[in-house]
C-alpha cells in the first residue's frame, strides 16, 4: 500500500485513474486507488519497501510535474495498524469533546526518534491527545481539525515526512487490502 502525501489539493492534482495507468504502465501489478486522497494498492517484484517507494515516487513526479511523498506499508502492517488502532482507549476528557470525537492515523515515512515519540506522547491541548507507535501517530481531537493546533504540517515540522487519514479510511483499507 502507499499513501500519497498532499495531492489533490490546489495545484496538486493527481487523477487515481491517471495514476493506476502509469503505475501499471511502470510495471505495477494489481494496482488499485480508493476515494481521491492517495491511497494506492500495487503489487510489484520487488522486495523493498524503500525501493517501491523510491520508484513510486520517480514515476508519479515525471507524470505529474511535482514531488509526492509516498508512505509505504505492507497489507499485513496496514492490518496491523487497524488492529492496534481498536485497542486503544481514548484519553479525552468527555468535557474535551465540543462536537463528536474524531480519530486520525499519521503514518510515517521513517520511524520515529525517542524524541519524535516524546513529543507526540506529550501532546495534551485541550480536546487533543497523540499517541506515537514507531511509525505512526494515532490522534484523538475533540474537535474538527481546522480548529486542532495539532496538524500535519506542525508533525513534518519534526523532521517527519507524514500522511495522516480518518481512522474510517484506515479500518476500510485494512478490511479491503489487508493481508
Amino acid at each position: 500500500m502507499a499513501f500519497l502525501r498532499a495531492v489533490n489539493v490546489r495545484p496538486r492534482w493527481v487523477k487515481m485513474s491517471r495514476l493506476r495507468e502509469v503505475l501499471v504502465e511502470d510495471g505495477f501489478q494489481d494496482v488499485e486507488t480508493y476515494i481521491q486522497s492517495g491511497n494506492v494498492k500495487v503489487s510489484s517484484s520487488m522486495r523493498s519497501v524503500v525501493r517501491v517507494r523510491t520508484r513510486l515516487e520517480e514515476v508519479i513526479e515525471a507524470e505529474f510535474g511535482f514531488p509526492v511523498p509516498c508512505i509505504v506499508r505492507t497489507p499485513a502492517r496496514l492490518r496491523e495498524i487497524a488492529e492496534y488502532a481498536e485497542t486503544l482507549t481514548s484519553p479525552l476528557d468527555p468535557s474535551e469533546i465540543t462536537e463528536t470525537e474524531r480519530r486520525y492515523v499519521t503514518m510515517t515515512a521513517e520511524s520515529l526518534t525517542p524524541e519524535q515519540l516524546a513529543f507526540c506522547n506529550e501532546w495534551r491541548r485541550p480536546g487533543e491527545r497523540l499517541h506515537g507507535d514507531v511509525g505512526e501517530i494515532y490522534w484523538w481531537l475533540g474537535m474538527p481539525t481546522h480548529q486542532a493546533k495539532m496538524s500535519n504540517a506542525r508533525l513534518e515540522r519534526l523532521g517527519v515526512v507524514a500522511t495522516t487519514r480518518d481512522i474510517k479510511v484506515v479500518r476500510e483499507l485494512a478490511a479491503r487490502w489487508g493481508a
